[in-house]
């Protein structure tokens, strides 16, 4: 049988779920435990995926510089994101008291954190927020770059934070986004 004949049977298109900022916000609120709340914080205030999270080293954090270096994300890409100043905040008090050796968030007996560790967290946080949306830690990064186009965020740093190598792959938040469909008319209403 020559599998090249073969036909793949399509993909479908599906727009990833979006959080509102409401929907953040209750997300981080939901756990008092500091280590906890600054992984979440740092899923959605970089737009990072939670391997990028639990690769990160405490040098990864440029404070001086108000960025983020990711190393080995997704392709083997080095890039850098946001360091938003809440999350540095956070970061610096995650620090004081958790006094992290070499990964930013180490398991409980050492090491680094594990994502199981991340989506359980997440998981919890999102029951205790009371959200009935079916989400993932992965939602975050979705509704950080959905969050930053609805700001007026130019695509191209988006595409950019994210570390996406093609445009095409950063355009699917056009299609969430109602930010700047509230200006068009629909031609039945100029009939």
């Amino acid at each position: 049988m020559d599998l090249s004949q073969v036909e793949r049977p399509e993909k479908a298109d599906r727009l990833p779920t979006v959080l509102s900022k409401q929907e953040v916000q209750r997300i981080l609120s939901a756990t008092a435990n500091l280590k906890h709340r600054c992984l979440l914080q740092l899923l959605y205030a970089g737009g990072l995926r939670i391997g990028e999270v639990i690769n990160l080293k405490i040098t990864d954090v440029q404070s001086e510089r108000n960025l983020l270096l990711i190393r080995g994300g997704k392709g083997k890409k080095d890039r850098t994101t946001l360091l938003s100043q809440k999350l540095l905040e956070s970061l610096r008090a995650y620090y004081r008291e958790y006094r992290p050796k070499v990964w930013l968030f180490e398991g409980q007996y050492g090491g680094q954190y594990t994502t199981d560790s991340i989506r359980n967290v997440f998981k919890g946080c999102v029951q205790k927020a009371g959200l009935q949306k079916k989400v993932t830690p992965h939602s975050l990064r979705h509704s950080f770059a959905t969050h930053l186009l609805e700001q007026g965020t130019n695509l191209r740093y988006i595409q950019s934070l994210l570390g996406h190598k093609s445009s095409k792959t950063t355009e699917i938040y056009t299609h969430i986004t109602s930010h700047g469909l509230e200006s068009i008319v629909s031609p039945l209403d100029n009939l």
